[in-house]
């Protein structure tokens, strides 16, 4: 789950990270309020769930008290890749010495926590990455002893040469790793991390993801989820307890199981298809996930034609069948289908649909060619 740079920066401020002292408003009254209450220069920062908001002219810096009004009313009236801006950020400007990066993820090859550090901050990282690898420091936290002072100077050390710095720095990152902790998350960044002329360290831009399978223990981090900033499928999806990924392309796929959910992107582009998500109704043969699924892939313009790629193996072909035909009962699509049913019970389940007025097939490339085919057509049968 994401959250706005505000909530993710009070996570980090009860952590005991210096951020400085701001509001997230609704309008520009609110603005205002702010502005008079923290003392201007102020950053106006919108509160969207993308990246890109200041090269879309969603951060801006307004040095005097009288602006401050008309700039967020601005801010608050654009829309940033798509998304409307209802929050913004009216925080106190800092004077900014040097910038740089940190943040922590969730390294699924190491399979523990790996910070990422960087003197190059203020930029996007992969760009870093991609141009100055040489400026990125990793340091993989071993669970069994934790992320311990020494590691923190070190990682510090990359970071400054002063040694008042790199105290201040370890000391933020230590807090850091609690914060991470405490609220399950799967990342979290402060970039950037900058010093002031006068050698303070402080978290200008906060950001943490948060892993959704630590949200039934998490109740006030669920309690920051905002449905304004959410797609409707994403919302429709978590709703129905369906594993969904938009993509790109211009076939929905609807699949039983996250491996076969891969398996079935890969065959689509072996065939010079593209898909249009990752959609995973699990071992459920419920028409509701059914009828879900198909709400949200026949919300997507951008697809043409659907697949269904149902491999029975404890969960039965015929019962997925049978969620399948109700399904279509309850909602009708003129988008060209594509059923594709092999395991268990796989002959009764051919049978439900055949009655049904559904043709199905069994081999997986057949059945991919043939909505590759009716989406290169333009997606009308």
């Amino acid at each position: 789950m994401k959250i706005h740079e505000y909530q993710a920066r009070e996570i980090f401020r009860r952590a005991g990270v210096r951020v400085p002292d701001g509001d997230a408003v609704s309008t520009p009254a609110e603005a205002r309020r702010t502005a008079e209450r923290i003392g201007v220069p102020v950053m106006v920062k919108a509160q969207v769930h993308v990246g890109g908001r200041g090269k879309a002219g969603g951060i801006r810096y307004v040095p005097n008290l009288d602006d401050v009004e008309r700039v967020a009313g601005d801010v608050l009236g654009m829309q940033i890749k798509g998304l409307p801006v209802k929050k913004v950020l009216v925080s106190k400007a800092i004077d900014i010495a040097t910038e740089a990066y940190v943040g922590m993820i969730l390294d699924r090859d190491q399979r523990r926590l790996t910070f990422l550090v960087s003197p190059a901050g203020g930029v996007d990282i992969e760009e870093v990455a991609r141009t100055s690898p040489e400026k990125i420091f990793r340091f993989t936290v071993d669970p069994n002893v934790g992320f311990r002072p020494y590691a923190a100077r070190w990682l510090a050390s990359r970071l400054y040469d002063d040694p008042r710095l790199v105290k201040e720095a370890a000391t933020i990152l230590l807090k850091m790793y609690d914060a991470f902790l405490a609220c399950d998350a799967s990342l979290a960044e402060i970039n950037p991390l900058v010093t002031t002329p006068s050698g303070e360290v402080w978290a200008i831009d906060s950001k943490i993801n948060i892993d959704d399978s630590g949200l039934f223990r998490r109740k006030e981090i669920e309690a920051m989820r905002d449905l304004d900033a959410e797609a409707r499928a994403e919302t429709l999806a978590r709703e129905n307890n369906l594993s969904y990924v938009p993509l790109d392309g211009n076939i929905g796929c609807v699949v039983n199981g996250a491996g076969l959910a891969m398996t079935t992107m890969d065959v689509i582009k072996h065939f010079g298809g593209e898909p249009a998500n990752f959609l995973d109704i699990g071992g459920s043969s419920s028409p509701d996930k059914v009828v879900a699924a198909l709400d949200i892939i026949t919300s997507d313009p951008k697809v043409r034609a659907v697949l269904f790629n149902i491999f029975g193996g404890i969960t039965r072909c015929d019962d997925v069948a049978v969620g399948i035909r109700t399904a279509f009962e309850r909602r009708s699509t003129m988008l060209p289908i594509v059923i594709r049913l092999t395991g268990t019970n796989e002959k009764r389940a051919k049978e439900i649909l055949e009655e049904a007025g559904y043709t199905t097939l069994t081999d997986m490339d057949d059945a991919v060619r043939e909505v590759v085919g009716l989406a290169e057509k333009g997606g009308r049968s």
